[in-house]
């Protein structure tokens, strides 16, 4: 007699486990990497994206493609949530941390449809993560903070690197050297708020400029103001929370809370008691034409440090664009403030660790030996991806980087202009090694989360296609729907 089965979950619950359910994950993980896979290095291609409303962004920032994708795979999510974490931890290398944990569980799919458990890949990902993050630290190079000149053209070297990939690495000089300004600006915790960025249509990207203080569009006009000085310098502020004419109160909110912060003072309510100690100053005070708008400056704002960085352009995107890769930039070259310790970018590395690892997992017995080659051997996926990017062979040119690393050249990266390896710290391809560890831990722990989840339970109702409840009413004389 057949024993009868018993029922747990509400019919139409969708449960899948096991292996299957292990390779239906890893293979979804791979869509999202060949969503941002072009987009790596200085060659890499960019991405259009509209959105529900028709609105086009153009980026190649990992971590804003990813955010627009509106990925609903429950596994696959979690690449989307490391490649955010890495930019808002530091910045940068958002396209390689997603790359790095797809290509880590790339390389272990064979051993998971042969039947390897799970935890043992995991406890072989901790160790070669933690003999990585030991390595880098071992042979980053240290920055000397007291030499103001030297730390200057370290922290405009990693400017560069992180706009190399960019719409606008054709001007990564002057936006490196703007960006290392602005930030040498704020005080020691480096408050990004501090830093305002205004995008004005027209002109070119070189008529971008950095102002030392607050700069706003100009939202007040009174009788007669055509006749008043532009310029005013030591002018007193009154910061006054009345309204003074009839207009659109965004604008004026904006202004008040960036001049408070900048210009001491406090807010007044009235204007019946204006004594000096309420009244905000700076040491200049103009009005400038920018484009086809009219702009105030306050310079010299003696309470905090704050600069405005006004971005030109033609098209809306490419400004947008251009903020995006400023934001990676500014945080790069804060990150590379706090933590002075530097390696070499463009794929350098990645396989002086992969070298690293390989190595070290030939004088251990057991699977292990064999997670840890696959580890280090995910690595690469870094600078060939950087070779398939620019239209290089890509496996000649990594077995000249094996080759190289096996020797000693530790710093030997691709050099993507002449389309051959390079020492790329000789070249100032420099990153904090910040954000390679930072890159390493994210993909690693991604990897891990997504190899010890075994079973996926969907309830009915909460699946996306299922249609609302009463869509097929209300339609009279029971007409059928026309699909």
């Amino acid at each position: 007699m057949m024993p009868t089965p018993v029922i747990l979950l509400k019919e139409g619950t969708d449960t899948s486990q096991g292996v299957p359910q292990l390779v239906s994950n890893i293979n979804a993980c791979q869509v999202i990497a060949e969503a941002v896979r072009t987009t790596l290095g200085p060659r890499g291609m960019d991405k259009l994206m509209v959105d529900g409303r028709g609105k086009a962004t153009i980026s190649n920032d990992g971590a804003t493609i990813l955010k627009l994708l509106d990925v609903v795979h429950p596994a696959a999510k979690t690449l989307v949530d490391i490649a955010k974490s890495q930019d808002a931890e530091v910045g940068d290398g958002t396209t390689s941390v997603t790359l790095l944990a797809a290509e880590f569980l790339k390389q272990v799919k064979s051993y998971v449809e042969e039947g390897l458990h799970p935890q043992i890949i995991i406890r072989a990902f901790r160790k070669a993560t933690q003999l990585a993050v030991k390595r880098i630290n071992e042979i980053a190079v240290t920055v000397k903070k007291d030499d103001k000149q030297e730390q200057r053209s370290l922290l405009e070297k990693c400017a560069a690197t992180a706009l190399n990939s960019k719409l606008i690495a054709g001007q990564k000089g002057f936006f490196s050297r703007m960006v290392v300004d602005a930030v040498m600006m704020l005080d020691e915790l480096l408050p990004l708020k501090m830093i305002g960025v205004k995008k004005v249509q027209g002109g070119a990207l070189e008529d971008s400029q950095l102002v030392t203080g607050v700069a706003f569009k100009k939202t007040f006009s009174y009788a007669g103001f055509e006749m008043q000085p532009k310029k005013y310098e030591n002018p007193k502020i009154a910061m006054l929370n009345v309204e003074l004419e009839l207009k659109a109160e965004k604008d004026n909110a904006e202004v008040r809370v960036k001049s408070v912060e900048a210009c001491g003072g406090s807010i007044q309510t009235s204007v019946g008691s204006l004594t000096d100690d309420v009244l905000g100053q700076c040491a200049l005070f103009e009005e400038v034409q920018v484009g086809g708008e009219r702009y105030n400056f306050f310079k010299g704002c003696p309470k905090a440090k704050t600069c405005t960085i006004i971005l030109r352009g033609g098209a809306e995107q490419f400004m947008e664009e251009t903020e995006r890769s400023l934001h990676d930039a500014i945080m790069i070259v804060r990150r590379a403030i706090k933590n002075d310790s530097i390696v070499a970018g463009g794929g350098a590395i990645e396989m002086e660790l992969s070298k690293y690892l390989r190595d070290y997992s030939r004088t251990i017995p057991g699977k292990q030996q064999l997670l840890i080659g696959a580890y280090a051997k995910a690595l690469e996926v870094i600078p060939r991806q950087l070779c398939d990017n620019a239209g290089f062979d890509a496996t000649n040119i990594l077995n000249k980087l094996r080759a190289k690393h096996a020797q000693g050249g530790m710093w030997y990266g691709v050099d993507i202009n002449n389309e051959d390896i390079a020492d790329n710290f000789q070249a100032c391809v420099w990153e904090p090694s910040m954000v390679r560890i930072n890159a390493l831990t994210a993909a690693s722990e991604a990897a891990c989360l997504i190899l010890s989840v075994d079973e996926t339970i969907k309830n009915p109702r909460s699946s996306v296609d299922a249609p609302p409840a009463g869509a097929g009413r209300g339609r009279g004389r029971g007409k059928p729907h026309a699909f």
